[in-house]
């Protein structure tokens, strides 16, 4: 067996490099932080390929001196950790390896200056080994430059991807790190020669709104509803901000979902969960949504030192955390959300356009052109003139379908209109869709789509999740094998459970009895819900009243197919005092601005966009 022996320095280094720096984005995501921790106003991020062939990031931060240079270029050396409480971390930054790693595997340049001082300095690290140290002149802030990243490390070098799929890769990383911070100006260019160059100016702190916008789509803002929330904890106070998407403005792909806790972006799963469990009733399972959520909790109750890239953390209080994230996107969005995506989609714009009219069907035109044959009298034919054979008629073409609207009797929009955000019942299209006349525009309501979501609504009103929620007493107890560790899980969260209708207790080591069931999930298969659920009690904890959040999302959805089944169908004709009535409930009902899949109830045409249809702006 061979001895155990104490590795070089720089065979470490290309360790940790392993771990840190698995692409041009990783590299470039750690020195951006670094800029941001030396408390810069302004950074320039210049990549070339990429970043595959170069990357430099230019700040105007504090500055190093020649010793802090070279103490930096050793691992686990920073300034940002002054004692040794690594849990009191308020930096992006702290456990000094990012630049002796990057140092290992490329040609790493930095150049600094102080502020005041006379020059600046310059040092030059080719894969590990040290090739140029002294005096430069450079202005006051930092300077690092990558080169040839994996040059001498095929292994890994054969791994990175395009030069354009590096590229989106970086980009995603300066758009995450630039969200958080409005108050820092960030220009990146790509190509040798800048070809490419986007820039965010500095905001203030109160536009967060703005600089989420600017950088995930500009209508987010307007599809959007501001959160603001706080909650006392043991060590101070934990705070929610962010912008959070209409359900009716929503992705294919949960990409367009940017989570920040303390300032620092991650990828966490129990922050996914919570968001997917605020939007369960609102969204199909297939779509995601569109927010920027920035999460401030006291450094005693998360440990951001769980990842050598920083971007996982574990929360003290799992539960309490998730269960305020998803209190209080309901809650902004119970308040904001009677509002549809605002305006028809574009596309749909675009088709509203002036056509020649469709060419009439042969049947038509041949009774057009005999009603006007009959109505003159025949020319004479002249002499020595053939008469023009005759034809039998063309078969008949079958009749287009005859359109299914009715209309109101014509009358003035009366006073109280102006009070109704949704206006006056004028008519009914094909049977399914209302159209209303408001004070400023005309509003298009799917009849279906919108009273699904007021039956869903009014069922969880009038307790229809108590009934939903009764237990189902089985005649056989159903006996569920498991692991221990998933039975103790179950165990614990049995209380919790029962509230849902669930009652199970442990049946021996490694078994669950399970006595009854929620009766609107009856027939449902005992072995995989309680397996599914301890996959969801172990990956989120157990939950503080509720029991596991992934029952109660599968009971929602019961709910919602209730509510679907008792709703309006299209194609039923109504009133107009029945749609009326519509109308009214939808403006006193909170998220009614969709239905329970995420699609719009209503549209809206202002008369601006309805005048514009005709030329008349």
């Amino acid at each position: 067996m061979a001895q155990i022996r104490r590795l070089p320095n720089e065979l470490v280094n290309r360790i940790a490099a392993g771990e840190v720096v698995e692409r041009p984005a990783a590299a470039l995501k750690e020195l951006v932080e670094n800029a941001i921790d030396a408390g810069a106003r302004r950074i320039v991020v210049a990549l070339v390929d990429g970043g595959l062939t170069r990357l430099e990031v230019t700040d105007d931060g504090c500055g190093m001196s020649p010793d802090d240079m070279a103490l930096a270029l050793e691992r686990h050396a920073t300034s940002k950790l002054p004692d040794d409480a690594i849990e009191m971390v308020s930096t992006l930054g702290f456990r000094g390896e990012a630049l002796p790693s990057i140092a290992s595997v490329a040609r790493l340049t930095l150049e600094s200056r102080v502020a005041g001082a006379a020059d600046g300095w310059c040092r030059v690290i080719d894969h590990g080994q040290l090739v140029e140290d002294g005096p430069a002149a450079v202005p006051h802030g930092t300077r690092v430059r990558v080169e040839q990243i994996f040059a001498k490390v095929p292994a890994r070098r054969k791994f990175l991807r395009t030069p354009r799929s590096e590229y989106i890769a970086c980009l995603d990383i300066v758009r995450r790190l630039a969200m958080a911070r409005p108050d820092i100006a960030f220009t990146l260019e790509n190509g040798a020669e800048g070809k490419t160059r986007k820039g965010l100016s500095t905001q203030s702190d109160e536009a967060l709104a703005t600089r989420v916008s600017q950088i995930v789509a500009r209508e987010l803002k307007d599809n959007a509803v501001e959160i603001e929330l706080a909650r006392e904890t043991p060590h101070g106070v934990m705070r929610l901000t962010g912008l959070a998407g209409l359900p009716t403005y929503n992705r294919g792909v949960a990409d367009h979902q940017y989570l920040f806790v303390n300032g620092r972006p991650v990828r966490d799963k129990l922050l996914t969960g919570a968001v997917r469990g605020a939007y369960s009733d609102m969204l199909a399972r297939d779509r995601h949504a569109v927010l920027a959520l920035f999460l401030d909790i006291p450094p005693q109750d998360v440990d951001v030192n769980v990842h050598p890239a920083k971007t996982e953390v574990r929360f003290r209080d799992s539960a309490g955390v998730r269960g305020f994230i998803v209190s209080g996107l309901r809650q902004a969005l119970a308040s904001g959300d009677r509002r549809s995506a605002q305006g028809p989609d574009r596309g749909a714009m675009a088709r509203w356009q002036a056509e020649p009219l469709p060419e009439q069907p042969a049947a038509m035109r041949s009774i057009f052109e005999v009603s006007q044959l009959s109505a003159q009298p025949a020319p004479s034919a002249a002499l020595g003139e053939p008469r023009p054979a005759w034809n039998a008629p063309t078969p008949a073409a079958p009749s287009p379908a005859l359109p299914s609207g009715r209309a109101e009797e014509a009358a003035p929009l009366p006073q109280e209109a102006a009070q109704y955000p949704l206006g006056i019942a004028r008519g009914q299209v094909a049977n399914t869709y209302i159209v209303a006349e408001s004070a400023d525009g005309l509003v298009l309501v799917d009849q279906h789509a919108a009273h699904e979501r007021l039956v869903l609504e009014r069922l969880k009103r009038e307790g229809a999740e108590e009934a939903v929620t009764r237990s189902q007493a089985l005649l056989v107890p159903d006996v569920v094998e498991m692991d221990e560790a998933d039975c103790d899980r179950l165990e614990d969260a049995a209380e919790g459970l029962a509230r849902y209708g669930l009652q199970v207790e442990r049946f021996g080591p490694a078994a669950m009895l399970v006595r009854a069931v929620p009766s609107a999930i009856a027939k449902a298969d005992t072995n995989k819900l309680l397996r599914d659920l301890a996959d969801d009690i172990a990956k989120h904890g157990k939950q503080e009243d509720s029991g596991s959040l992934l029952l109660a999302e599968r009971l929602e959805y019961v709910l919602a197919t209730m509510a679907c089944h008792g709703s309006v169908r299209a194609g039923r004709a109504l009133s107009v005092a029945e749609m009326n009535a519509l109308l009214r409930e939808m403006e006193a009902t909170p998220r009614t601005g969709q239905c329970n899949h995420g699609r719009p109830t209503w549209v809206k045409l202002s008369m601006e966009d309805v005048e514009k249809l005709f030329g008349r702006h």
